[in-house]
């Protein structure tokens, strides 16, 4: 691949679900392209996440903007390449408030979410439990959010690598990207891999999409970024009949993704799959990339869904797993070419929402790769916006 004309337009660095859906909108606008992983598709936080793609958990802002076009092409990427194919679902959600001041807070937010462009629909406790009928009784006020919706994240990301190698991509897992490449003004031309067969890969432009471990892979490039682990824990139970019908959460569960506290945080999220078993998350907490488990989260976890569905306290847990959420200082991912390294552009740093909003992210790094004027104003997602020390902690 040295050659100027065998050489790719784009490397993209990473085969999670951000990565693939860079490859997918890139190879989709002409480009020819070149994803490398250093371990298996979707093996990093892709693997260990629930496949969210909400609005109801968006306050106006840049997200929410980002989350809205991701919304919308989530639903024209169903429609290219299947639904079915994807575990693409609408299944709406239903965010619950158990006391006076969180559903009169819950009001306020719907309110000004309608504003923004969010179906967002307050509910009353006898219409949650018409929603959901297996939900306690403590129940005061809800809303219902039937833009909310979800894939299988690691079916998804394989999906749209298959459909970016139909149009031409080339897509190298077990291959780990060591250093990059410059010419002699300080542009990123490329990759230096652990390959033997491939140990340099010349490229118009290198697309910064490792997730977790992008802030790594920036500091590589010289240009760093302060995207950091957030750990999180997620509970499986045994396969049941169809009982929970929507994603459902707690009124809470917002202020804790909005949260920069480095402590242990959990409020409940609980969503069945087409498998039967019920998903009951989330927690956060920034421990770095420590991977041991901790049976006082799992156990308030579990404590905080029976809560939500009194039923599921009958219910056996099948397993648990844990995942790193890519996350921010500022809430807000990393989206967008890198002055500081002319060349490379930066898709990371989404923290638990990088499912939602991956196809908005590959749509919009495809257009600044191809020229085009970005569906969206990136400058709220710059890479250099962090101050010094920021970056350097």
């Amino acid at each position: 691949m040295g050659s100027s004309e065998r050489s790719p337009d784009v490397v993209v660095i990473g085969a999670g679900m951000v990565g693939a859906a860079c490859a997918y909108y890139c190879s989709a606008a002409g480009l020819r392209v070149t994803v490398i992983e250093r371990g298996a598709i979707a093996a990093g936080t892709t693997s260990a996440c629930e496949g969210n793609i909400l609005l109801s958990d968006k306050e106006p802002g840049p997200e929410l903007d980002l989350a809205l076009l991701s919304s919308r092409l989530w639903s024209e990427v169903a429609q290219d390449v299947g639904a079915e194919r994807l575990e693409y679902q609408r299944k709406g959600g239903v965010v619950v408030a158990t006391s006076r001041a969180t559903a009169d807070g819950l009001r306020k937010l719907t309110a000004v979410q309608r504003a923004a462009g969010i179906d967002a629909i307050d509910v009353s406790s006898g219409e949650v439990a018409d929603l959901e009928p297996h939900i306690t009784p403590d129940v005061v006020s809800g809303a219902y959010y039937p833009q909310d919706c979800q894939v299988q994240p690691m079916l998804a990301a394989a999906r749209l690598l298959q459909r970016a190698r139909g149009r031409g991509a080339t897509v190298l897992p077990g291959t780990e990207v060591v250093g990059f490449v410059r010419d002699g003004h300080g542009t990123v031309t490329g990759v230096r891999t652990d390959s033997s067969t491939a140990p340099v890969i010349h490229a118009g432009r290198v697309v910064n999409a490792t997730g977790t471990w992008s802030g790594q892979t920036a500091r590589l490039a010289g240009a760093p970024v302060p995207v950091l682990p957030r750990k999180g824990f997620i509970l499986v139970t045994e396969p049941l009949p169809r009982a929970i019908r929507h994603k459902v959460y707690t009124a809470e569960y917002v202020a804790n993704v909005a949260s920069s506290d480095a402590g242990l945080e959990t409020s409940v999220v609980v969503e069945g799959t087409r498998a039967g078993t019920v998903l009951i998350g989330a927690s956060r907490e920034r421990v770095g990339f420590d991977r041991s488990m901790s049976l006082p989260v799992l156990r308030t976890l579990a404590a905080q869904a029976i809560a939500v569905f009194p039923f599921l306290a009958e219910v056996r847990l099948l397993r648990s797993y844990l995942g790193f959420r890519p996350y921010c200082p500022d809430h807000l991912p990393v989206i967008g070419a890198d002055p500081r390294a002319p060349g490379l552009l930066h898709a990371g740093g989404h923290e638990g929402a990088g499912i939602g909003l991956s196809t908005a992210t590959g749509h919009l790094i495809a257009q600044v790769i191809a020229g085009t004027e970005p569906d969206l104003d990136l400058t709220p997602f710059r890479p250099d916006r962090f101050g010094e020390e920021l970056v350097a902690a």
